[in-house]
């Protein structure tokens, strides 16, 4: 029996999505075993074979209509795949980003040719995505971005830097922010699909050396009188960026919840099967008061965690997930997944401080997650905006 041994609401019950799960599982267990996992920090990317066979096993595009090549499938597919991502410790898979963040803007924002076009590559894994807002200068204040895009003639002409963009250096299709005008603030923002293949102006800095999650693939993007057809602007209408963003961010929000959920049961289940062998003093581990009291807290936490996202979930499938809400979730979840962790590392004892154990990558892994997706700060701004 799990750890987290929490019924499933109606809503998260059904045998299509156990069907799933278990797909899902038997998937990672045969390609993001421990060795596959950790060749990908190494190199600092999962490989492009990866994705083509995550495609070709039906987990790319489950969000993707059926007319475009994809699953047809809601949210709830996509939470029970962070589900088993996180349990099988694969979370450097930056599937979900893919799948649950990029894909949606191209399905909601996009022209019917922009939809067949990109869609059924992003399905097949064919096309990596990736979606580019952050600059150096302006990270959680996306109005005050730099990038440009001039239109001239049927082009659009790019200029500018992003950075810590995700699948960056991989991606063969990125979302960039950009401003059309420099004048209009937020309603200056458009959004581009910008093809990174054989594209003169584009290029790609260096993986970034992150403190964790080194198997996800970091990079700097340069723009330099970048030209792209006017094909490529997202709806075809300038100035809807911001309000494409905004609309967006609540289910990149939970999903990043999601994620750190998924870790934090990955860390209770190991550390729950390790202080159950480790011997102290002739006893196991967890047969000290403090490992219990520890855990019934890891477990409590946990539990709470994923009560809540499932509340959210539900919210977003019905389409009332609010941007406080998401936020809550986001800023709440990445925090106790921080504190899980830290209190797991510390029941393996000396093994926890070592980088061949999970416990250990997880722990810097999790770092990130109250960074990125808007800062716990700045969830905490967004919450406090409906006290006041």
């Amino acid at each position: 029996m799990p750890v987290l041994d929490l019924q499933p609401p109606g809503f998260m019950d059904s045998d299509e999505l156990r069907l799933f799960a278990e797909s899902a599982r038997r998937f990672l267990a045969d390609h993001a075993d421990t060795a596959e996992t950790r060749r990908w920090r190494d190199q600092g990317h999962v490989s492009p074979e990866a994705w083509r066979k995550a495609g070709e096993a039906g987990l790319l595009g489950l969000s993707i209509p059926a007319e475009y090549g994809g699953a047809g499938a809601d949210f709830r597919f996509e939470v029970v795949l962070m589900e088993q991502l996180g349990l099988q410790h694969a979370l450097n898979f930056a599937i979900p980003l893919h799948n649950a963040v990029v894909a949606p803007y191209i399905v909601s924002f996009g022209t019917e040719a922009q939809k067949r076009r990109w869609l059924p590559r992003a399905a097949s894994g064919e096309a990596i995505l990736a979606i580019a807002m952050t600059e150096p200068g302006a990270g959680s204040d996306l109005q005050a971005m730099k990038t440009t895009a001039v239109r001239r003639g049927d082009d659009y002409v790019l200029n500018g830097q992003k950075t810590f963009i995700s699948n960056g250096a991989h991606a063969s299709l990125i979302i960039v922010a950009a401003k059309t005008d420099r004048d209009a603030g937020g309603r200056g923002i458009s959004l581009f699909l910008v093809d990174t293949r054989d594209r003169p102006g584009f290029s790609r800095g260096r993986l970034l050396d992150k403190l964790g999650q080194e198997g996800r693939d970091t990079a700097e993007l340069f723009f330099e009188d970048m030209v792209v057809p006017e094909d490529c602007l997202l709806g075809g209408i300038e100035g809807r960026g911001f309000a494409m963003m905004m609309e967006k961010l609540p289910q990149e929000r939970l999903v990043i919840a999601w994620q750190a959920m998924a870790m934090m049961e990955c860390a209770l289940e190991m550390t729950v099967a390790y202080v159950r062998e480790r011997q102290a003093f002739g006893r196991a581990v967890i047969d000290f008061q403090n490992s219990q009291f520890k855990l019934a807290e890891a477990k409590t936490s946990a539990t709470v965690a994923k009560v809540f996202l499932h509340h959210c979930t539900e919210r977003l499938i019905e389409g009332g997930l609010d941007p406080a809400t998401a936020s809550m979730a986001k800023y709440w979840t990445t925090e106790a997944q921080a504190r899980l962790i830290d209190e797991c590392l510390q029941l393996f004892g000396g093994y926890g401080y070592m980088l061949e154990y999970p416990i250990a990558e997880m722990y810097k892994d999790a770092r990130g997650y109250r960074i990125y997706g808007g800062t716990s700060e700045i969830m905490k701004l967004l919450i406090a905006r409906t006290l006041v």
